[in-house]
């Protein structure tokens, strides 16, 4: 039995020796069988037509290390080994793969179809689709060209186009596909919620999408962006946005119809401290933007979780995190929050390390930072001298820097931070 193991950016005949080569010259033999073990996604019948194999065939030893670069080409596994037995009758292949990981596709502007009949349309003539792929290899330009076949064969010309992308809502990430060159624009969107429908906020910033390039993921970024905080101004805690249908008019034209459940509107009742000892509860308290009974707005829920942060900071804690938990109370129709504190340690100012000035700018520089070493790390001070006090600190001189890089060395063994300004 002989045993190869392929490696993506290595070719086995150029990390074979000789007496190796010599045999991948040898004549051809008559292929047994060829098998696929190791995924946990897809069958091995469904991946050995991939190799590009068959049984009955002559192969070399070339040929089978092809049938694993092609397998290893298209993206679906990590890792690709094969082993080959040689019989009176022939040889027997089998490989060993490993999937690799792989995200959900969207089908971003093809409205004339559904993405059921999109994938049935794919799975035609790509056989290791199974509705996700990976970020890259040969099957996204196959799934790309299924797609434009698709699209040809109902008298749509366009190409296809893919990339990887994360979607802002859920922060998942997902590949792209979208058909270039349609001309198909947004007509108009229709909110399934009165309050999406005229809110002027909401509608003075449509245009954003109206007589634009219809686009799915453009669509779920405005009620992101736009339309999700007018929602939590008003208390929707809760809200959802469903999947958006669309409407083809005409050649180019699309209407948007987005689906939104508000939820109850909810009214605050409060947080809970716990964890927290440099900062008592009754502080943390004053840094909420709401009084009991109110609208529980929760744009200024999340401002009061900025605010406490950056209290911590003020003091120094730079690593506190703030672990919320809410509690709806859904017949009351109201929230409140328990909050555990990780305060983590209290940096103190290590060095001031400057580069990208000249004697004069140093000095200045140096002059204008007020916080000596070994004293409690303000970040709010910091701050405030990065986009005020430095430019003060230049008056005067010709030399102006265009950028200003900027870092925080933490030390959390030491309790020390080092701040780095590198003048451009």
């Amino acid at each position: 039995m002989n045993f190869v193991r392929l490696t993506f950016l290595l070719g086995l005949l150029a990390a074979t020796p000789a007496s190796a080569q010599s045999t991948a010259s040898a004549p051809a033999s008559r292929l047994d069988a060829v098998a696929v073990k190791g995924s946990v996604r897809f069958q091995s019948a469904l991946i050995a037509p991939a190799v590009g194999l068959h049984p009955g065939d002559p192969v070399t030893r070339d040929d089978i290390q092809k049938g694993a670069d092609t397998l290893a080409a298209l993206g679906l596994f990590s890792n690709v080994q094969y082993r080959f037995t040689t019989t009176n009758s022939g040889v027997s292949v089998e490989y060993d793969v490993a999937d690799a990981p792989a995200v959900p596709v969207l089908f971003d502007n093809f409205p004339w179809f559904t993405d059921d009949e999109l994938t049935a349309a794919i799975k035609t003539s790509v056989r290791l689709f199974d509705g996700t792929v990976p970020d890259h290899g040969a099957i996204l330009d196959d799934v790309s060209s299924a797609l434009s076949r698709h699209l040809v064969a109902h008298g749509i010309s366009a190409s296809v186009s893919h990339e990887l992308v994360t979607l802002p809502a859920s922060g998942r990430q997902v590949l792209r596909f979208r058909a270039e060159g349609t001309a198909l624009n947004v007509q108009a969107v229709e909110f399934s919620d009165a309050l999406a429908g005229t809110d002027h906020g909401i509608q003075d910033r449509i245009a954003d999408l109206v007589g634009k390039p219809f686009s799915r993921s453009a669509v779920e970024l405005f009620e992101f962006e736009q339309v999700r905080p007018v929602y939590l101004v008003h208390g929707f805690l809760r809200v959802e946005f469903g999947e958006p249908s669309v409407h083809v008019e005409g050649t180019s034209k699309v209407v948007v119809h987005a689906p939104i459940d508000p939820g109850p509107a909810f009214n605050w009742a409060g947080v809970i401290w716990s964890g927290n000892t440099a900062i008592p509860a009754s502080e943390l308290d004053k840094v909420v933007e709401l009084s009991p009974g109110s609208s529980a707005d929760g744009m200024k829920i999340q401002s009061t979780w900025e605010n406490a942060r950056k209290a911590y900071e003020h003091l120094g804690y730079l690593d506190a995190a703030l672990d919320r938990v809410p509690h709806f109370d859904a017949s009351a129709k109201h929230v409140s929050y328990e909050v555990k504190v990780t305060e983590g340690p209290q940096y103190h100012m290590g060095n001031l390390v400057l580069t990208g000035l000249s004697l004069e700018g140093e000095r200045r520089i140096r002059a204008a930072w007020k916080l000596p070493a070994g004293a409690v790390f303000d970040n709010m001070a910091y701050e405030e001298f990065v986009e005020g006090r430095i430019k003060q600190a230049f008056a005067g001189l010709p030399v102006h820097y265009e950028k200003i890089g900027r870092f925080l060395q933490k030390d959390p063994a030491s309790a020390k931070v080092d701040v780095m300004l590198d003048f451009q």
